[in-house]
């Protein structure tokens, strides 16, 4: 993983997703005529800087990030999520920081969009199902809005919970999981620099099946940690169950660090397949950012603590 320096981006700077692929790819025949028209128009998203960290592995296209999706709130297909997400409302929306901190605040999201200065990382994304995807975020740092909170000494753990709202997430009919979805992170995770509430990708304003308007990204655990559609952060005592801990227990652990070592009992982890790749390449350890994040871990047993 490359450290980039930041360079000050307005959005209407960006260049199309074939720039960060492959330019001469995208601007040869018809097809990729369409791609570039098929572009979401820019969104009004406040400007922002190259963040300090990042990946010069190429990127994945617009199109592959937001038609491959899992997100069961509209669906367990990997096209639910962009057929079916557009009866999510995002505005208006909040987001409540309580729990342990002496600061709780119900946040309106545009005025927490515009209260902490936005980066863009490039992060790669690993699923437990042994696909993955680089993709370029954009968001803050979640330490910035913790750290403003001011959590307190019994603050151990934090617990994100998703929008219940089946009106508006059909897939919430259905008792795939014990809804609303619910997430959790230990202070540190959460507290480290890699860690990011995401709000946008390619520049604009986060796609809806992506988990609009904001998200969690933890970029050296599987893709499932990352709770998408926020309505709640929780400081807390002690360490949450998460959806998927009460669905499968014995499949999906509290911590689920990407590990070639620990295989998932349906998927082995050793190997994945980058989306738009033929060829499965090997997994790396934390994701590749083992250099960040394994001290986190220093002494503890990934096998048992999975």
């Amino acid at each position: 993983m490359l450290i980039k320096r930041p360079a000050d981006i307005r959005p209407s700077e960006i260049t199309p997703e074939a720039v960060y692929r492959d330019r001469r790819r995208f601007i040869q025949g018809a097809a990729a005529l369409a791609a570039l028209a098929a572009l979401p128009a820019e969104a009004a998203l406040p400007p922002y800087k190259k963040g300090a960290y990042g990946t010069t592995e190429p990127v994945n296209s617009f199109k592959e990030i937001t038609s491959y999706n899992n997100f069961y709130e509209f669906g367990t297909d990997k096209a639910d999520p962009a057929a079916h997400a557009y009866s999510l409302q995002t505005r208006p929306w909040t987001v409540s920081i309580e729990g342990a901190c002496r600061k709780p605040k119900v946040w309106d999201i545009d005025a927490l969009i515009k209260a902490f200065p936005l980066e863009e990382r490039i992060y790669r994304l690993r699923c437990v199902e042994g696909w993955s995807m680089v993709i370029p975020w954009l968001g803050f740092p979640l330490a910035n809005l913790l750290k403003q909170a001011e959590p307190t000494g019994d603050a151990k753990y934090v617990e994100f919970s998703s929008l219940h709202d089946p009106k508006q997430m059909p897939g919430q009919r259905r008792a795939i999981l014990d809804w609303p979805y619910v997430e959790g992170l230990r202070l540190d995770e959460a507290m480290h620099p890699l860690t990011l509430l995401a709000v946008g990708l390619y520049g604009q304003e986060l796609p809806k099946q992506n988990g609009a308007p904001i998200r969690l990204v933890v970029p050296w655990k599987y893709g499932f940690k990352s709770a998408k559609s926020i309505v709640r952060i929780r400081l807390v005592e002690q360490q949450p169950v998460s959806s998927w801990m009460k669905a499968a227990p014995r499949e999906y652990g509290f911590y689920s660090n990407v590990n070639p070592e620990v295989d998932h009992p349906r998927w082995s982890q050793a190997k994945e397949r980058r989306i738009g790749e033929f060829l499965k390449r090997p997994t790396l350890m934390f994701n590749g950012y083992g250099d960040q994040v394994a001290h986190l871990y220093a002494g503890m047993d990934l096998r048992k603590y999975f």
